[in-house]
């Protein structure tokens, strides 16, 4: 979505340091790169031989995964701040600023919950299979099916889709970079 508003705010004129298909290629790529990360360390956990090795490369590419994910909040952030960057006014927005604020806020208060969620993976990894906090069925329900319960319900209260064009409609005037 940051790419998207990045596009949306997109004017060759002025010297955007966030360009539109930057945002969303290193992102993409990025997310790609940690779970080759740690789909490479998962299934070397199946043989005792590579087991140990295997977790920590897995912990290894939820680290990657967690500085991404601080780069695209770091993004975001900016974009919050940066006057430049604008949303479409949906139906239920005053102005394109109250529009921005809201579009920025579910998307900050997702991410955050993403990082609680993946911080939590992340300790879970290295505690191993047989540590406190894998076994602890109660650690799984608040940390990792809940973050995602609730971004699920902002996305859901908060919907956000009308603040972006919709492509291939009559009277987008917006094309894809």
């Amino acid at each position: 979505m940051i790419g998207e508003i990045s596009r949306i705010s997109y004017d060759p004129d002025r010297k955007f340091w966030l360009k539109p298909r930057f945002i969303t290629w290193f992102f993409f790529g990025s997310d790609v790169f940690a779970f080759i990360i740690q789909s490479t360390g998962g299934s070397m956990t199946i043989t005792e031989d590579t087991k140990v090795s295997g977790r920590w490369i897995c912990v290894v590419g939820l680290a990657v995964q967690l500085v991404f994910l601080l780069a695209f909040t770091l993004i975001a952030i900016t974009v919050l701040r940066n006057p430049l960057y604008k949303v479409t006014k949906g139906p239920k927005d005053d102005d394109e600023r109250v529009a921005k604020r809201r579009v920025m806020w579910v998307i900050l208060g997702t991410t955050a919950l993403l990082y609680m969620r993946s911080i939590y993976r992340l300790i879970e990894f290295v505690d191993g299979y047989g540590g406190k906090i894998y076994s602890a069925e109660w650690a799984f329900y608040v940390f990792d099916f809940v973050p995602i319960f609730l971004m699920f319900l902002i996305y859901i209260v908060f919907f956000i889709g009308y603040n972006f064009p919709r492509y291939g409609v009559s009277g987008s005037s917006i094309a894809l970079c």
